[in-house]
């Protein structure tokens, strides 16, 4: 097996266990730093050094490659790009994609903020995933604000506009991402019209359930237990809320919903 040592200082990482996609091996096309145009207050990565919505690529394809084909790649089910920030902000995302397809045969996911899907590569590079699960927070700038702490400029309309762009043009399998916390709770009703009006196939509801690093380490990435010391507990809702929001949300909207084991 890697260990722990060998994958912190690879751009692959993993398999590590998904309750969503099974045994997930990580690709990190940011590998250099903490790097995405939100700073979340939930984000297992802790701090997000570089705050920016400007593409470029931060490691070459030929690196993700070797890293590749030194890790345990037969043991996943599925390969997911995440990684140390938002993945669509790497401009090779679709070379490595596409690579990475051919040598595994294995589906691919993205994990994606939502906030870059106006841009008309970004989409024609995620054409080839599998699947595409996109966050979506908030359904006022105010709350975007308070929970996800975005780049200037990034709003729930360009948001949900890059989403609806994707929606139509996207044959795979498109899931909603919504992290329920306190500051959230209070719009259902307007989240459950953004839903209705994306028609994912999917909605994924979460809760911050694990500590927020005050400080970015790379071992973050990788979902790993990480001692509470340093780290922040979030005021989460409580188990009867989290399912009586869900079951609203459902009603309201007609979709499927995926709520996360508690």
């Amino acid at each position: 097996m890697t260990t722990l040592l060998n994958q912190f200082n690879s751009t692959i990482y993993g398999p590590v266990n998904s309750w969503r996609v099974g045994k997930s091996l990580g690709v990190d096309l940011l590998f250099t730093n903490s790097i995405c145009s939100f700073r979340c207050i939930y984000c297992q990565l802790g701090k997000i050094n570089e705050h920016t919505a400007t593409r470029k690529i931060f490691v070459p394809t030929e690196r993700v490659i070797a890293d590749l084909l030194a890790s345990q790649w037969q043991e996943a089910d599925v390969i997911t790009f995440s990684g140390n920030g938002e993945p669509t902000l790497a401009l090779n995302l679709g070379e490595v994609m596409g690579e990475i397809k051919a040598i595994t045969n294995k589906p691919v996911v993205v994990l994606t903020n939502s906030t870059l899907l106006h841009d008309s590569a970004v989409r024609s590079e995620l054409a080839a995933a599998d699947k595409i699960f996109c966050k979506l927070d908030a359904a006022t700038d105010h709350t975007l604000k308070l929970i996800d702490r975005p780049v200037a400029g990034i709003t729930v309309q360009t948001i949900v506009a890059g989403i609806k762009s994707l929606r139509q043009e996207y044959q795979g399998h498109l899931a909603i991402q919504t992290m329920l916390m306190p500051l959230n709770q209070h719009e259902v009703e307007a989240l459950a019209d953004l839903l209705k009006d994306i028609q994912p196939d999917e909605v994924q509801l979460n809760l911050p359930s694990r500590p927020v690093p005050r400080e970015w380490s790379i071992e973050s990435r990788g979902n790993h237990s990480r001692s509470e010391e340093n780290a922040v507990k979030l005021k989460s809702l409580s188990a009867e809320d989290y399912k009586l929001i869900g079951e609203r949300l459902q009603q309201l909207t007609r979709l499927h919903f995926t709520l996360a084991s508690r």
